[in-house]
């Protein structure tokens, strides 16, 4: 009789083992793929109660069924999200990564470095789409890639989220471990992100900025769908007061001084003589979108030091904007002349880039500048 007894209650501890088992089945929901690690897997009822201030009227059980359906229609289409690899200090958040914004928030990633002018010139946008969409389901994620040395100082960038009013996140990617993750080669590039983690769109460089901003909305009209969320998302693009170049007429490429990207834009006869210093003379008369040094410099892989007292650089361009990337150690003065005339004199210290010229149309010029000892000079570019 105590056996059969021990056998019964056996049974009923094996039964109800498999009744729990079966249980946590129907409420277990796995991704699409074992590369899902970036759709959201641990949305708690807490994280999502967090959802853009929707949390009365979100659904709390994503991914359901029908969304794992749907991600799997995409990923037959669309790359999934990279994440931010090993990040370094971040500046306007606590740090964060964006496989815990998926399901919850687009996102939109700028590659970008402070002294780029094609960089400045996209920011206006970005702030305007950050104070639009931001509390309507937008993250921008700012991943500050440095194109020089000095652009990798936390100081530096962060001296520049301050000047350039940049309220989003922003985090530093020194070691191009992000950048190399999403395969990219350009300053600036953006990148969005639907609800669902996947790469819906990705723009090169200036422009495009109605275009960018309706797929915002339309991305942001998905999520608001996907999650169940009342609010609606606003139409018309952000009103933003910024001119962009024609770039059909800028006929002078970026150019470098430092040998390492510089290739043929040196005209003096001898040329690049890497982590030598030169006396350099302009003994003939300048050739169209080549520049001519005057004066000892220092060939550094990045730039051109002045190591003498004096020095000069001219240029023939065909543009209507210049612009410079400089920097010194202690205040230096050049002087800008512009067809023989002189303009202004700029004093020079923080590395960063400085306008030579706002010219009011475009067209060719000689441009000629005149240095004091220490200027450290990057690279040219034209608007």
């Amino acid at each position: 009789m105590k056996t059969r007894n021990i056998v019964l209650i056996v049974a009923l501890i094996v039964i109800a083992g498999v009744i729990f088992w079966l249980e946590s089945q129907q409420t277990r929901i796995t991704g699409p793929s074992p590369e899902s690690d970036i759709i959201a897997e641990n949305l708690t009822r807490e994280q999502q109660n967090n959802v853009s201030g929707q949390e009365q009227t979100a659904q709390f059980d994503y991914p359901t069924q029908q969304d794992l359906q749907r991600i799997e229609q995409k990923s037959q289409k669309y790359d999934r999200a990279k994440e931010l690899v090993d990040p370094g200090k971040f500046i306007n958040t606590e740090p964060f990564n964006i496989s815990s914004l998926i399901g919850k928030q687009i996102v939109l990633v700028d590659f970008w470095t402070y002294s780029c002018i094609n960089c400045q010139r996209t920011l206006p946008y970005l702030n305007a789409w950050h104070e639009k969409y931001s509390d309507k389901g937008l993250t921008i994620i700012g991943v500050h890639t440095p194109e020089f040395k000095f652009e990798e100082n936390f100081n530096n960038v962060k001296n520049a989220v301050e000047r350039f009013n940049i309220a989003y996140p922003v985090v530093q990617d020194n070691e191009y471990k992000t950048w190399r993750a999403y395969n990219n080669r350009y300053w600036p590039r953006k990148y969005l992100i639907d609800v669902d983690g996947f790469i819906i769109y990705d723009h090169i460089g200036e422009g495009a900025y109605e275009e960018t901003e309706l797929k915002i909305q339309e991305l942001l009209k998905e999520r608001k769908e996907v999650l169940g969320i009342g609010e609606e998302v606003p139409e018309g693009t952000a009103d933003v007061d910024a001119d962009g170049p024609s770039f059909g007429r800028i006929n002078s490429p970026e150019i470098y001084f430092g040998y390492k990207r510089g290739k043929e834009q040196i005209g003096n006869r001898q040329g690049y003589q890497p982590d030598e210093i030169v006396n350099y003379a302009i003994t003939q008369a300048p050739k169209a979108n080549k520049f001519y040094l005057e004066g000892e410099w220092k060939n550094n892989p990045e730039n051109m030091e002045l190591v003498s007292e004096k020095g000069s650089l001219i240029f023939k361009y065909n543009a209507k904007n210049v612009n410079l990337v400089a920097g010194s150690g202690s205040p230096a003065e050049l002087t800008v002349v512009l067809d023989g005339i002189e303009k202004e004199t700029i004093t020079v210290q923080e590395e960063t880039l400085y306008e030579l010229i706002e010219g009011d149309d475009y067209g060719e010029h000689v441009l000629g500048i005149n240095f004091n000892q220490g200027i450290k000079i990057y690279t040219f570019t034209f608007g």
